[in-house]
């Protein structure tokens, strides 16, 4: 891997992060400010909330362990 593709996954790994806390931060503001009447909502804000953080989670370790091994 280049250091360029390594640099534009690290990019993919940031815009992910920021996509997972916006959705978590979308699940707080349901708990905090709609429930119990919004209730219907968390199925489909949890999925998504829980989606985003499992894409980031996994492009995260594809990260470090290909910047471990191009460190190495």
């Amino acid at each position: 891997m280049t250091e360029e593709e390594l640099k534009a996954l690290e990019k993919e790994v940031r815009k992910l992060k920021r996509i997972s806390s916006e959705w978590a931060s979308q699940l707080h503001d349901l708990v905090e400010d709609r429930l119990p009447a919004g209730y219907e909502e968390i199925p489909a804000i949890a999925q998504s909330t829980y989606d985003a953080c499992k894409a980031w989670a996994d492009a995260n370790k594809r990260f470090n362990e290909l910047s471990a091994s191009v460190n190495s």
